[in-house]
């Protein structure tokens, strides 16, 4: 069993940045695929970005060139650096984990196994 609790959302001004952390208990998340969610009011969760285990990483459209995920594994936590914020990038975000033995991460939610709570990112214009 893994463990994820987010942290690091609040509320920023369009063109901030905040960095959001995911830390892991219960296992390590070496050898594990790792995404970012976020999910918007009315709306679908959706896929922000994910890291495999091997080191492939994908972003969204929507949010690539101003988003970075990062892991450090001394610490079993995972990172989503967020810059140049939007007011469309406002959501609850989520990290994700899962044991896919793939070398590409899953897109979809349905691929993962484990949550955490979930942090609220509010960017006002």
């Amino acid at each position: 069993q893994v463990q994820l609790v987010e942290s690091g959302g609040g509320l920023v001004q369009a063109g901030g940045s905040l960095r959001l952390s995911c830390a892991a208990s219960g296992r390590t998340l070496r050898g594990y695929n790792v995404g970012w969610f976020r999910q918007a009011p009315g709306k679908e969760r959706e896929v922000v970005g994910t890291n495999s285990w091997s080191g492939h990483t994908y972003y969204a459209d929507s949010v690539k060139g101003r988003f970075t995920i990062s892991r450090d594994n001394a610490k079993n936590t995972l990172y989503l650096q967020t810059n140049s914020l939007k007011p469309e990038d406002t959501a609850v975000y989520y990290c994700a984990a899962d044991r896919q033995w793939t070398l590409v991460a899953e897109k979809e939610p349905s691929g993962y196994d484990y949550w955490g709570q979930g942090t609220q990112v509010t960017v006002s214009s």
